[in-house]
């Protein structure tokens, strides 16, 4: 955990209890963060927090490592206030061990593709810091056919309201030109649809087909799967973590 969570979904990934079970446990003045009792639904706990449920010391549970092949209509986060469908509704696990799950960065409400989902919070920081750079590729359907001038210019750069983007790699995917791949290491927000939207493209559809590393053979829109412990050994080497013993 490397930033501040609800205190219910702490306690469910602790194996306290379901998360409504651990509201419960709240309510009934049983929870103590750094030393005060916590009644407040929705109270908010750090990684340095000293959490206790009935005096006894809580700390997370195990690692969860999940990829998911996000379909469109869909929101890339946690908890949506509006009620609509998250990411996190797509993917059932028994118990408490799916609580804690949090995505790794953000694809867009209709872009679909590679998600990483885990509770791995070094790991999540690492992979979306500028510093490592996680490689990500994408193919984008526009709605009439890209130039041989616009892909250089993804390739050189364009400039937006937030500063120059490119992309490290980008080619054609088929001959009437209308679909391109584009690699890039960035993580900016709606970076490609920004960049292909600066070029007066309307993107139909894009679809993120590689995360670092890992592609989505095998697993169908709105399907997911966990990790294998080399791919998740992988990801941790690349951002210069020490592989885990599984």
């Amino acid at each position: 955990m490397t930033e501040e969570v609800r205190l219910n979904r702490f306690l469910a990934r602790a194996g306290v209890a379901s998360r409504r079970g651990a509201d419960d446990i709240i309510a009934e003045r049983r929870v103590r963060v750094n030393g005060e009792i916590v009644t407040e639904m929705g109270s908010k706990v750090s990684p340095t927090d000293r959490v206790e449920v009935d005096g006894r010391p809580i700390t997370p549970a195990g690692l969860v490592y999940i990829l998911l092949n996000k379909p469109t209509d869909t929101i890339t986060t946690a908890d949506d206030e509006k009620g609509r469908k998250t990411v996190l509704d797509l993917v059932d696990l028994e118990g408490g061990e799916g609580d804690a799950l949090f995505p790794v960065g953000r694809l867009d409400r209709n872009t679909t593709g590679a998600l990483l989902l885990t509770t791995d919070g070094d790991l999540a920081h690492r992979l979306m810091h500028p510093r490592y750079g996680a490689n990500k590729l994408y193919l984008a359907t526009t709605e009439r056919p890209v130039t041989a001038p616009e892909i250089e210019a993804l390739r050189a750069g364009v400039e937006l309201e937030d500063g120059l983007a490119k992309a490290d790699q980008v080619g054609y995917v088929d001959e009437d030109k209308r679909k391109v791949a584009l690699a890039l290491h960035e993580g900016r927000n709606r970076q490609v649809r920004r960049m292909l939207e600066h070029l007066g493209h309307e993107v139909n559809a894009l679809e993120r087909v590689g995360y670092a590393g890992l592609d989505l053979s095998g697993l169908r829109r709105g399907r997911w799967r966990r990790l294998q412990a080399h791919e998740v050994n992988m990801l941790r080497r690349s951002v210069k973590l020490k592989a885990i013993v599984f």
